[in-house]
């Protein structure tokens, strides 16, 4: 079982940037597919972005050229780099894994997931 803890969530103004962790423990994310989601207030949560445990990433459109999702199996660590910021990225955002090495789309096919983090995007 992998448990996951998400940080670095915070407050920034449009047009900058932050950068989200989320620290794996249990067992090594090595051999499963990572992804990032969001929920906004009143909203569905929605899928990010999503890595492969190789080179092949997904992304939403709606953050795609802004955000940048990574994983280090060494360090078992996912980390979310999000420049360019919106108000509305303004959202809890989530990490999650599956076994399996491919990335997916769909929150159902994940898992595992994080407690959340605050991401406030001020306008």
């Amino acid at each position: 079982q992998v448990q996951l803890v998400e940080s670095g969530g915070g407050l920034v103004q449009t047009g900058g940037s932050l950068r989200l962790s989320c620290a794996a423990s249990g067992r090594t994310i090595r051999g499963y597919g990572v992804a990032w989601f969001r929920q906004a207030p009143g909203e569905e949560r929605m899928f990010v972005a999503a890595h492969s445990d190789g080179i092949i990433t997904y992304y939403s459109d709606s953050v795609k050229g802004r955000f940048t999702i990574s994983r280090d199996n060494a360090k078992n660590t996912i980390g979310l780099q999000m420049n360019s910021l919106k108000p509305e990225d303004t959202a809890v955002y989530f990490c999650a894994a599956r076994p399996g090495p491919s990335a997916a789309r769909l929150q159902d096919d994940y898992d595992y997931w994080g407690q959340g983090t605050q991401v406030t995007v001020s306008s």
